[in-house]
């Protein structure tokens, strides 16, 4: 059987692995030369994008509009509107898609793609604006575009450096750049992302609060800091969350009693009838409030070691809920 942790001791498996490290570093590289670039002319496609009237519509041939593709779902769901758009499409109908207050992100490493050059005087006719990402400054394009983004790579990752691999890598990393800037300078936080993603884990976490999945009501343990420990057990056995909050007059929360409490109780004294609750209690126990997002509440949870079990309070600390890891595991939050 094969040992897929380590690699085959014959030199074409050392020649693979070589390669393939080679590819990651060009890539790397590559990437992380375009950060040297970054200027006044990206601050000028951050501004073109951000004072946009209209969509942004994202074109490319071939790898480019693999691209393309992804960098316009990035700009979508990061709050800027974009869709993609093929070039070779565009002369047989599609260029009806754009309207004079969009800005169009043209992609070509060349800066001389025929089906995108076709179409630029009539986008520009229709009063759209043109942000290229190419690798040659002296392109068409470049030339003929509104802002340019320079994506130059010193190599292909292919060994013939023909294929594009980290051309196509820089693009996709300036298109991630600009979405991220945009995402910033809009002021676009959790909750917007989380309305443009309400499928899924991903939208699960971000939308739901506290108050979606919290006990409360009738469903709340509680016993007054004067009860008994029989009563508090029995309204653990009632609520089924093994613990009860324990609450002053005014119900604000005194302590937490547990099935860890209990055990540490039977552990302590030969004869528990005669305990009130509040004797074997855990004191100024951790908690939340309802409009926190249930992802914090399993945050606190795992970083403070609550045994999967938190109150939530409201400002003046009076119990409203209680919350069990298993009510986040139901709701798809862990």
């Amino acid at each position: 059987m094969t040992n897929l942790h380590h690699p085959r001791s014959n030199p074409d498996a050392a020649k693979i692995l070589a390669l393939a490290r080679d590819v990651l570093e060009i890539e790397a590289s590559a990437v992380a030369a375009l950060a040297g670039r970054l200027g006044e002319r990206f601050l000028a496609a951050v501004d073109l994008v951000f004072e946009c009237t209209g969509r942004v519509v994202v074109t490319g041939m071939g790898k480019s509009g693999h691209v393309g593709g992804k960098i316009a779902s990035t700009l979508a769901s990061t709050g800027t509107p974009a869709f993609f758009m093929h070039p070779g499409e565009a002369s047989h109908g599609d260029l009806g898609m754009i309207a004079s207050g969009d800005v169009v992100l043209a992609i070509s490493h060349s800066g001389e793609s025929d089906e995108i050059l076709r179409i630029l005087p009539i986008i520009k006719r229709r009063g759209a604006r043109v942000i290229a990402i190419t690798g040659r400054a002296q392109s068409t394009l470049a030339r003929e575009c509104d802002v340019h983004l320079d994506g130059a790579v010193e190599k292909e990752a292919c060994p013939m450096n023909l294929a594009p691999t980290a051309s196509t890598t820089a693009a996709l990393a300036l298109g991630d750049a600009l979405a991220v800037a945009l995402l910033e300078k809009r002021g676009f936080g959790s909750d917007d992302y989380a309305l443009h993603h309400p499928g899924g884990t991903l939208g699960r976490k971000l939308l739901l609060h506290v108050s979606d999945v919290m006990h409360s009501g009738e469903r709340l343990p509680r016993v007054r800091a004067d009860a008994t420990l029989k009563e508090a057990i029995l309204e653990m056995s009632r609520k089924g969350l093994g613990m009860t909050a324990i609450v002053d007059s005014d119900g604000r929360v005194a302590g937490l009693f547990t099935d860890g409490d209990l055990r540490r109780a039977l552990e302590k004294h030969e004869d528990i009838r005669g305990l009130g609750v509040a004797e074997v209690m855990t004191r100024n126990p951790r908690s939340i409030g309802p409009a926190r997002l249930a992802a914090e509440a399993a945050q606190v949870m795992q970083a403070h070691h609550v045994s999967g079990r938190l109150l939530v309070v409201d400002d003046a600390g009076r119990l409203v809920g209680a919350l069990h890891v298993d009510d986040l595991l139901r709701a798809g939050v862990i």
